[in-house]
């Protein structure tokens, strides 16, 4: 779905800088099975209501730096429809925005992200082979092809391949993929993420202090994880959450917490948990104008 708006981002100038040290290093070298072409090509999806739109995109990028595709509205799904569409890049993640201004056809609005892959049909084949199951058969768009697939615990995603290869810069910082599962999913998900993706484990708390996620006085299971597509953070909890825990769909890691909050107050941005220690970092979660809810963190400087 995000296919439009990433043609309309070749026009863009060049993204400035968010406060964070810009990642350098070469590229890691990847098995011919892993699919993944880099997090700076990976999107959350936001449907926010079409009058919302715009201060929703205005809000994002005055947050967190970076610059916006032009505006259109287009089909995006193989039924018929319409929606605003725009790509808002930032240094610290990017998100397709979706305003739809008719009905939205299923299975899309449930997707939580888009996933760029060298090849769609093989993807497919190896996701399936790893355990999801396609909620959408691959469908063709303007400029590539796109299929949308479940995981475990009903963790839906987008994959999709263009036809001419986009070429974007690096992310300053590479945000995290929060997903909320019970124990009764989350292993059988983290089996077929790890293999999939070939994502490396890099933290595995099993007694995470629950305040973290607004259960204070119990504990829950922290599994961090990191490959092509980026980073992942899956939160296995009892899921008696209270609100907005679950809500938030991608943290972002940005240098300084407290100035990116001031930003993003003055963008019209609400804070429903504000900052606070969660061991190797400070976070908060916010609300942008629409309603979609992120969590914002920096790692604790020693």
């Amino acid at each position: 779905m995000n296919r439009i708006a990433l043609l309309m981002a070749t026009a863009l100038v060049a993204i400035s800088p968010v406060a964070a040290p810009a990642q350098s290093s070469a590229p890691p070298q990847r098995s011919a099975t892993d699919f993944s072409v880099g997090p700076q090509y990976d999107t959350t999806h936001v449907y926010v209501a079409s009058e919302d739109f715009d201060r929703f995109v205005a809000s994002f990028t005055a947050t967190f730096g970076g610059t916006a595709s032009k505006q259109g509205v287009f089909q995006v799904t193989p039924t018929d429809s319409k929606t605003k569409s725009q790509l808002a890049l930032t240094p610290a993640g990017t998100v397709s925005a979706f305003g739809f201004v008719t009905p939205i056809p299923v299975p899309f609005g449930a997707e939580r992200t888009g996933y760029l892959v060298t090849d769609l049909d093989a993807a497919v084949a190896s996701a399936m082979r790893h355990g999801a199951t396609r909620l959408i058969t691959s469908f063709p768009d303007p400029i590539g092809r796109d299929v949308v697939v479940q995981w475990a615990g009903g963790v839906n995603m987008q994959l999709y391949w263009h036809t001419a290869k986009p070429n974007y810069p690096e992310l300053a910082t590479v945000p995290e993929n929060r997903i909320y599962l019970t124990a009764d999913a989350a292993e059988q998900f983290v089996k077929q993420w790890r293999g999939f993706a070939h994502a490396k484990v890099t933290s595995d708390d099993r007694a995470a202090p629950g305040a973290e996620i607004g259960q204070p006085g119990k504990h829950y299971r922290r599994i961090r994880m990191t490959s092509g597509y980026g980073k992942m953070n899956v939160i296995v909890s009892d899921g008696q959450l209270a609100w907005p825990y679950g809500r938030d769909l991608t943290g972002y890691e940005v240098c300084d917490l407290s100035s990116t909050l001031v930003k993003a107050t003055a963008a019209g941005v609400e804070t429903l948990v504000p900052a606070h220690a969660e061991g190797d970092r400070q976070a908060a979660m916010v609300r942008f104008p629409g309603g979609y809810i992120a969590e914002i963190h920096a790692p604790v400087k020693p």
